[in-house]
């Protein structure tokens, strides 16, 4: 018998959705509460270690960072989503890790005051792509026909992508056809769209709109 999860979460947030894909694909039973990252309650500051979301509630017990919680996911239930093979499931492992960094330069780029630093954040995003394509080898998925946790963290990135380009051609997906393939075929995905709200990107304009950054300028 699975335990009690409760999965306290923000509706932007990319950490929170790659927890719920993997609810969604392992079809896990899970509550979720959400919670105004900008008005943080007292309850959660108390029980959260790094004041962030996700954190899971197990039992009671409390589970913090998504990619450890991802693993509890998968590990209690059934049909892993990481390869059986260690050095496979470590390389795994290893590129969500550069799956996390990348979401930090996503960060730096939206909030970037200036033309001069918003350039160079989009150069390196681009550049960090360029090294995502070169690892590609398989399709439709990281590991071929396979969904796996990898994937389930790549698809709250690529989302981000999407919405950028409704704001103008930054160039992200120029040169970059197996990543664009990638992207297309985890945004296809139920769990994918599932794991956001139906006015995601209306919601995105409007966290974006209020960074006082260079990308809000850009938003109309």
């Amino acid at each position: 018998m699975l335990p009690k999860l409760k999965l306290i979460s923000h509706i932007l947030c990319p950490y929170v959705q790659r927890s719920l894909i993997t609810v969604i694909e392992k079809q896990i039973p899970c509550d979720r509460e959400y919670i105004d990252l900008a008005n943080k309650p007292d309850w959660f500051l108390k029980i959260s270690p790094l004041g962030k979301v996700p954190l899971l509630l197990v039992d009671g017990e409390v589970l913090f960072e998504s990619a450890v919680i991802c693993e509890y996911l998968d590990e209690i239930t059934p049909d892993s989503l990481h390869p059986l093979d260690p050095l496979e499931k470590a390389k795994h492992r290893s590129w969500i890790e550069f799956g996390s960094n990348l979401l930090a330069k996503i960060a730096g780029f939206y909030a970037a005051k200036d033309e001069e630093s918003f350039e160079a954040k989009r150069l390196d995003l681009i550049a960090n792509l360029q090294i995502l394509e070169s690892q590609l080898d398989a399709s439709p998925y990281f590991a071929g026909e396979k969904f796996s946790l990898i994937d389930a963290v790549y698809a709250p990135i690529f989302r981000y992508f999407v919405a950028f380009n409704r704001y103008q051609d930054f160039g992200f997906s120029d040169r970059t056809p197996k990543v664009n393939a990638w992207s297309e075929a985890l945004l296809q995905r139920p769990s994918v769209q599932k794991a956001v709200a139906e006015n995601y990107y209306d919601l995105l304009d409007e966290f974006l709109k209020k960074r006082n950054s260079f990308l809000s300028e850009l938003i109309k």
